[in-house]
Order: structure tokens, then sequence, then C-alpha cells
């Protein structure tokens, strides 16, 4: 191949990659992930056990949902205002009891701002995964 059409074919992929990303993150697609996890929510509960963070999306303005390991994930809602999140590139929560991210007490940090945890709800995440696998394709 000449470097014109490797060069052609790299910007191409580039800008298709670069418009999937911002549409991952508009308000309509973090409604349709919401909408998705909402059945497989589990009551409310007070705290979580967290050793690290394996994932993160935001799933509304003050909606997330935070993986602490490939299976094991939970809905957050958080105190507004907590105008960063929304732009945030990576979160951290804070841990102010040993290993347990709590309600009220713990925060998720996003770019400076640190924005309470007023809510979280486990996911049944294998459940969900369960289901899409066995959902006609």
């Amino acid at each position: 191949m000449n470097r014109r059409l490797v060069a052609t074919l790299v910007a191409a992929f580039a800008s298709v990659a670069t418009c999937l990303t911002a549409h991952a993150d508009t308000p309509e697609t973090q409604q349709r992930n919401l909408d998705r996890y909402t059945p497989y929510l589990q009551a409310p509960v007070d705290q979580f056990q967290y050793w690290s963070l394996y994932k993160w999306q935001l799933v509304g303005a003050e909606k997330i949902v935070v993986w602490t390991t490939v299976k094991d994930a939970y809905l957050l809602t958080v105190e507004q205002p907590c105008a960063k999140l929304q732009w945030a590139n990576g979160i951290t929560l804070s841990t102010q009891q040993s290993r347990f991210v709590s309600r009220r007490l713990d925060y998720v940090n996003a770019d400076g701002d640190r924005c309470r945890i007023i809510q979280i709800q486990p996911l049944d995440y294998a459940r969900l995964l369960k289901d899409q696998d066995a959902a006609p394709k």
C-alpha cells in the first residue's frame, strides 16, 4: 500500500473512533444504558467492599455505575451539584472506612469535584450478561 492510502485510512478510522466516543457520552446514550441496567438493580445498601476500581460508566448527571471486579457492579447516585462528573476522564472513590465505600460518608472524586454518594444499589451484572447471551440476535 502506498503511504497516501495508509494515511487516508488512518484518518478515516480516527474520525469514526472520535464520533463513536462522542456518541457514547450523550445524555440519550446514558439514559439508554441506565434503562438497560434498571431491571437488574437490587435494593439499596449502605456500603460495599472496595479494593480497586475495575471500570466505571456514567449513566446520568448524578448516576454512575462502578465495577469493583469483572462481575461486581454498583449504581451510585451522588449529591448535586457534581458538574465535573459529566466530563471526567477518570474517577476515584473515597473510603472513610477501610476497604468499604459507604453512602453519606464517601465520595466520587471527579476532576477536583467531591461528589457525596447518597445511594448505592448493587447491580446483578451476572444476570444481565446471562439474559443478553440468551436474547435472540
